[in-house]
């Protein structure tokens, strides 16, 4: 898909598809440093996969300019995007900076640009560790 055609999306398209490209790589992550156990595993995930993690980090990213103006414009129209509903279990502006999150990572994802992906999702990571956001209990 060109990248042009990619950035029409919906925004609520693009984070259900950065949500689960998400998911993945921070599982893996935990998988390859403590295989095992599952459970501790899941309880690690959510700290990352979180509304708030995820909106932690995309802000920090967007402070220290660290991504490129045009993820910037992506993260931002889909941050911005009405949405219909309403998070049941996260801060209403965490949940916004979390979709743009999520859909910067599905765009980038359609875009096939896996290095640009895991660059992000490991500095998500970094910040998120940084700043001890405790696991789920």
């Amino acid at each position: 898909m060109e990248r042009e055609h990619i950035k029409k999306l919906n925004s609520s398209t693009l984070a259900y598809l950065g949500d689960a490209v998400f998911e993945v790589i921070v599982r893996e992550k935990i998988v390859s440093e403590k295989p095992g156990d599952v459970s501790r595993a899941h309880h690690t995930a959510v700290r990352y996969v979180s509304a708030a993690g995820q909106a932690l980090a995309a802000k920090r990213m967007v402070a220290e300019g660290f991504f490129t103006e045009e993820e910037e414009l992506i993260y931002k129209r889909a941050r911005n995007h009405r949405a219909m509903s309403r998070p049941q279990h996260a801060d209403p502006r965490d949940y916004k900076a979390a979709t743009g999150f999520e859909a910067l990572l599905g765009f980038l994802y359609l875009s096939d640009d896996r290095e640009r992906l895991r660059e992000i999702a490991a500095e998500a990571v970094r910040i998120v560790d940084a700043a001890g956001l405790p696991s789920a209990k």
